[in-house]
């Protein structure tokens, strides 16, 4: 199973999740949390998460993140966390942990 890593890891515990859960819902459910106004529905871009490494190891980004992340000026080292599914190890930091 994949392993989700922290940049800080004080901040917060490693962890495996389920190949292919979003990353959202994967952060969520081990109570941390993320930045989101319209609950993973792929509308606000607040719930942005930078990825240290592991990108080969996400879904590909879909066309709304694209456009989410084009109209939000979000750079590509961001992913949007509601539209993307963990493949794979992965280590992230964001702003607001």
């Amino acid at each position: 199973m994949p392993i989700i890593s922290f940049k800080k890891p004080s901040s917060h515990k490693s962890f495996e999740v389920i190949k292919g859960t979003p990353l959202m819902k994967a952060l969520l459910g081990q109570n941390i949390p993320v930045a989101s106004s319209c609950h993973g529905e792929g509308v606000c871009g607040k719930c942005k998460i930078r990825i240290i490494d592991g990108h080969s190891n996400l879904s590909l980004e879909t066309q709304l993140e694209i456009d989410l992340r084009n109209k939000n000026k979000i750079t590509s080292e961001f992913r949007m966390s509601c539209q993307t599914l963990v493949l794979g190890d992965i280590t992230i930091d964001t702003d607001y942990w």
